[in-house]
């Protein structure tokens, strides 16, 4: 059965708070100025696929069991993740270590690891049931910041989702540290190898709040036709990219540009130009491509490893829709070069500034793309005694308040064992007819097409 048709039923033991397996303080903890933007008031959902284990004489482990148990020791030095959000004065949040844990699902399905087929990639069918949203569960304040699920498979092995609350767990760096900290305990250590270091007051606006840079991520921008995203008719699709269609894709950038560009800025530019041709704005609207920068190394000295609240910002890629469409694949590339080139030292702390100054603003939504490269952050490296996943990283892209904006590039091993990116991409299915149209033409100097190597799924939100 092809895992876009695949249904199956899952059944779910009632949800339950697992907390620290010791004391842990009670108390209050600021977060950063860049944890605390009104942009990452939102919950992101992960999924990780394993199978079943070889070894014999480990056969009988209960990955629930263990996973549940590696929390909870976990917790005893993440003991913030048990808390729970407040919001103070000036919207500033703070977390109130309480700690009443964070919320567990035991879970069977009866499918198998080989019934989602031979590519595991986003969007994943039942989703929803292998990620259930508890009622009254999703907010950002007053709620648990984690949700976990634990699914047994029939084949013996299982899928670990979580969905944790953006603004505290922070950003894909910070959520990895978590789960291989998990995983190292439930393969017996005592403590994680790498401990979690707080120092949010480092990134914290300065006593003498000043916007040093330019931030037009955070422009006020006025919607004036309506929201670019028609929800009622969504598409969700991802698309591989390996050595050919990458090679393909810089094929249409000039030699000398394409060979100082890494993959991530070629990628970029390509999709950004192929969604706003989709989307149709008028010639003369702004467009915004916002890419996620990790901004951890930037500091003197850089943010210490165990780190593990936000450390990235929104550089912005700023042009009008008819300049973006009309002229060659090497501008959309320049502008986004010099984008991810903007982030500083001096360029973070204006930011944390412009949080203080301006309440917190949400960054500009209005004809915006945000794409965040998850690959190299360890998704895919995560062993909870079982191995590494068979996928590991975002559960779906366009998450967010507003669907269709955000894609991740998350890595993955197709069926033919070739190494790529996928990136889930959510659009209208009008426009998403005219993104795959210009997308083949950028690969039709490869001879092959985009579509054999994508799956979607339509869905009424």
């Amino acid at each position: 059965m092809g895992s876009k048709s695949l249904t199956f039923r899952v059944t779910r033991q009632k949800p339950e708070l697992v907390r620290p397996a010791k004391s842990t303080p009670r108390e209050c903890k600021l977060l950063s100025d860049i944890d605390d933007q009104e942009g990452l008031r939102f919950h992101v959902p992960v999924i990780q696929f394993y199978r079943s284990d070889d070894d014999r004489l480990h056969s009988r482990r209960d990955p629930v069991k263990v996973i549940r148990e590696a929390i909870a020791k976990a917790l005893v030095f993440y003991y913030p993740f048990a808390g729970r959000l407040r919001e103070c004065a000036g919207r500033k949040l703070v977390v109130d270590c309480t700690g009443e844990g964070v919320m567990f699902i035991e879970a069977d399905a009866e499918v198998t690891l080989e019934q989602f087929g031979d590519e595991l990639q986003p969007p994943f069918p039942c989703l929803e049931e292998l990620l259930y949203d508890v009622p009254e569960s999703a907010g950002v304040l007053h709620c648990p910041v984690l949700l976990i699920q634990v699914t047994r498979l029939r084949c013996g092995g299982f899928i670990f989702a979580v969905r944790l609350n953006h603004t505290i767990m922070s950003d894909g760096t910070g959520l990895v540290q978590f789960m291989n900290a998990v995983g190292e305990i439930a393969r017996g250590a005592s403590a994680p190898s790498v401990l979690p270091v707080w120092q949010r007051e480092r990134l914290n606006a300065r006593d003498s709040p000043r916007v040093t840079c330019i931030h037009h991520e955070y422009d006020e921008v006025a919607d004036t036709k309506g929201t670019i995203i028609p929800l009622d008719d969504m598409v969700h699709r991802s698309f591989f990219f390996g050595p050919a269609e990458v090679s393909a894709l810089r094929k249409s950038i000039p030699l000398d540009i394409s060979r100082k560009c890494s993959t991530f800025e070629v990628l970029t530019a390509c999709l950004w130009r192929c969604r706003t041709i989709a989307l149709q704005p008028e010639p003369n609207e702004e467009v915004r491509m916002i890419c996620v920068v990790n901004a951890r190394s930037k500091f003197d000295p850089p943010l210490p490893q165990g780190y593990y609240g936000n450390g990235f910002a929104f550089p912005v890629a700023l042009t009008t829709a008819g300049e973006l469409c009309k002229r060659p694949l090497g501008y959309a590339l320049e502008l986004v070069t010099k984008a991810k080139g903007d982030v500083t030292e001096d360029y973070m702390k204006s930011v944390a500034d412009l949080m203080v100054i301006k309440g917190r603003p949400h960054f500009t939504v209005v004809r915006t793309y945000v794409v965040s490269d998850v690959t190299r952050i360890g998704f895919n490296e995560v062993d909870f005694g079982w191995g590494r996943p068979e996928f590991g990283g975002p559960a779906k892209g366009g998450v967010g308040a507003i669907p269709g904006l955000l894609s991740f590039y998350i890595t993955v091993t197709n069926k033919n064992g070739e190494k790529g990116i996928v990136v889930p991409i959510c659009l209208p299915g009008f426009a998403m007819d005219r993104f795959v149209r210009e997308l083949e033409k950028l690969l039709s100097n490869n001879h092959h097409s985009i579509i054999d190597r994508s799956t979607f799924v339509r869905s009424a939100l």
